[in-house]
């Protein structure tokens, strides 16, 4: 049985007590990186063995753990933070595992998208999630065209070295519109900003808090590098 459960993604006190149980219990823990997970391992006594499954070894490391499951093992599938399956790549394995005939069982809990459209301000009840952008500017200004047409709240992730990038094209294709950001949810630093997207590339660009003083940006030093994780909506 596989069991996609749900970890926190900034404050470990976000851990359910079925999360926590269920960890304990199986024979085998997959996650993105090991060193991030035994940091939540440690901090809640769990002594299950943990096994690498990310990006660059899915496949192998996905085919090794269909074996164990078809043999009656049972492995909790986790990510970094938050939610399996959301824009990370925990898909295949699930899908891999329905196609053979396998169970899988959520154990919910946190996801940063719904955390920071609960408290984004923007109507909840109709959102289309778009995971992460394309990478290449002119894929993402084309991708953001197609969202632009869309009658609905719109939440995607960024990364620091493209969110000033990102925040351009925006402007570019959408115009200088409302939107919410929300960087580092839960954690320490936790910040929303709301406002317009001029706004947003004021206060990622120029003022402190987010900035990494002297760290040149992705594009060569136009900007300075915002840090954290983020979730963009409008």
């Amino acid at each position: 049985m596989l069991y996609v459960v749900s970890t926190p993604i900034g404050n470990l006190g976000d851990i359910t007590y079925r999360a926590v149980e269920v960890l304990k219990s199986v024979d085998l823990i997959a996650c993105e990186d090991t060193r991030k997970t035994r940091i939540l391992t440690g901090h809640y006594g769990i002594k299950t063995p943990l096994t690498s499954y990310y990006e660059y070894n899915k496949a192998a490391k996905g085919d090794y753990l269909l074996r164990l499951l078809k043999v009656g093992k049972k492995i909790a599938l986790v990510s970094d933070a938050g939610t399996p399956g959301i824009s990370d790549p925990g898909f295949p394995l699930i899908k891999s595992v329905l196609e053979a005939g396998g169970s899988v069982v959520s154990v919910p809990g946190p996801t940063a998208l719904i955390s920071a459209l609960s408290i984004s301000g923007f109507a909840t009840h109709n959102f289309f999630f778009e995971g992460f952008l394309p990478v290449k500017s002119g894929a993402r200004k084309k991708r953001l065209g197609w969202l632009k047409s869309l009658e609905c709240t719109i939440v995607f992730y960024e990364s620091p070295h493209r969110i000033l990038k990102t925040l351009d094209d925006m402007k570019m294709v959408l115009g200088d519109r409302k939107i919410a950001i929300v960087r580092e949810v839960t954690k320490k630093f936790e910040e929303v900003v709301r406002g317009t997207t001029e706004e947003a590339i004021e206060r990622f660009a120029v003022k402190g808090g987010a900035l990494s003083v002297g760290q040149a940006g992705a594009d060569g030093g136009k900007y300075p590098r915002p840090k954290g994780e983020f979730v963009v909506i409008f």
